[in-house]
């Protein structure tokens, strides 16, 4: 049986990711926000390479993009560190992730003993129930060319406290943008450190990175288009769940049921296509929480960083989900065995309906020490009320 208490115990969780950008409130930035130098671009004022939102939070009244372009973004201070939803700001530094930053980037790692019983039978239907473990299942490469076989999937990068960190990603439909959608769907631990800090900076989505799935040494020598062939796109709004936000923990588990997250992006080289027309695909998003005995398998993809693997290439586990319930305080989780280790959290699950289209129906959150089994969320309204908040935050803007 599954004990609660213990589980907690148990969870050993690294929490990595994120950076955002304007302001909900409204509030102007003070006078140093813009720059004598010229403008930024499309968003807002800025300095030469750097572009600002239209508007920066009452919190970045001092802002000094000069500062910022010269790495004040390094300053991780708590009392400075943004961490409320309005305090989103990502401004655009182009060129700061070259393709060495990114291979140099370290894995997230989200780890639970992988002890947990042979499960437990409270709550109804698949709420406060714990299946048996699942089997290890072999994570396979995904065949290349990845913007071919996998066109929604990419990498997320971003800046925190210990440094360059990765996560996965999938570009998601807007309900308000069909067609053209600028949104990315990951893990909330992959933008935010929850009740312990706050918003990660400098934070990208790399759609089929290293599409051609080349070894080190070839990346080394790679062309930029070889290690992002449709570019990098940088986050101007991320919104995550404020239940992650509020509980979201290194340790315990806490907000893991409510770990998503979606990035609005704009291209680094201020293209005039959306997202998803540059890929040529955006997944649906089901946020019906469809129960287990309904999925007879999953896909989960990502770019699993840890040992045995390197973070360079794409990889996929399918198998069929069972559940997974770390407290009392937490939702219910979807759970699949997969040996993807740290780097594949925020990679898209995929279900196919009748007609054999996909939808996505959960992110990877956590995984286990010997890495036999990855846990996601099951997505309902809180993860719904995201997705809807950033589309509605920008209909019109696309």
């Amino acid at each position: 049986m599954l004990a609660a208490a213990a589980i907690a115990a148990a969870l050993a969780v690294t929490a990595t990711a994120c950076g955002p950008a304007e302001d909900e409130s409204g509030a102007q930035a003070g006078p140093s926000a813009t720059a004598p130098d010229g403008e930024g671009g499309k968003g807002g004022p800025g300095i030469d390479d750097l572009r600002l939102p239209e508007e920066l939070p009452a919190a970045l009244r001092d802002f000094d993009p000069e500062k910022w372009k010269n790495g004040e973004w390094r300053n991780w201070d708590k009392d400075d560190w943004l961490r409320e939803a309005r305090d989103f700001v990502n401004p655009i530094i182009e060129g700061l992730w070259d393709p060495d930053r990114m291979k140099d980037a370290e894995e997230n790692d989200r780890r639970v003993d992988p002890d947990t019983g042979e499960g437990s039978t409270g709550g109804e239907g698949d709420e406060g129930v714990t299946d048996p473990d699942p089997a290890p299942r072999r994570a396979r490469p995904v065949a290349t060319p990845y913007r071919e076989n996998a066109p929604a999937v990419g990498k997320v990068f971003m800046d925190t406290p210990k440094g360059p960190m990765v996560c996965s990603g999938t570009v998601v439909e807007d309900p308000r943008s069909p067609g053209k959608s600028n949104l990315v769907a990951t893990a909330g631990h992959c933008v935010h450190a929850g009740s312990s800090g706050g918003w990660f900076r400098n934070v990208v989505f790399v759609p089929a990175y290293n599409d051609s799935a080349l070894k080190v040494s070839e990346l080394e020598q790679a062309s930029p288009t070889d290690v992002a062939p449709h570019g990098v796109f940088w986050a101007t709004w991320a919104q995550t769940a404020e239940h992650w936000i509020s509980d979201g923990a290194e340790t315990g588990g806490l907000g893991a049921s409510q770990d998503f997250a979606v990035l609005r992006v704009e291209a680094e080289d201020k293209g005039g296509r959306s997202l998803e027309e540059t890929v040529g695909t955006a997944v649906p998003v089901d946020f019906g929480k469809p129960p287990v005995a309904s999925l007879s398998s999953v896909r989960a993809y990502g770019y699993p960083a840890a040992p045995p693997f390197d973070g360079l290439t794409m990889h996929t586990c399918t198998d069929r989900p069972g559940r997974l319930t770390l407290s009392e305080s937490e939702s219910t989780m979807y759970r699949i065995g997969c040996t993807m280790t740290g780097g594949s959290s925020g990679g898209g699950w995929f279900a196919g309906k009748g007609s054999g289209e996909q939808r996505l129906v959960s992110v990877t959150s956590i995984g286990t020490i010997d890495h036999t089994w990855l846990a996601g969320p099951r997505l309902g309204e809180e993860a719904e009320g995201v997705l809807e908040g950033v589309s509605e935050k920008f209909a019109g803007k696309n």
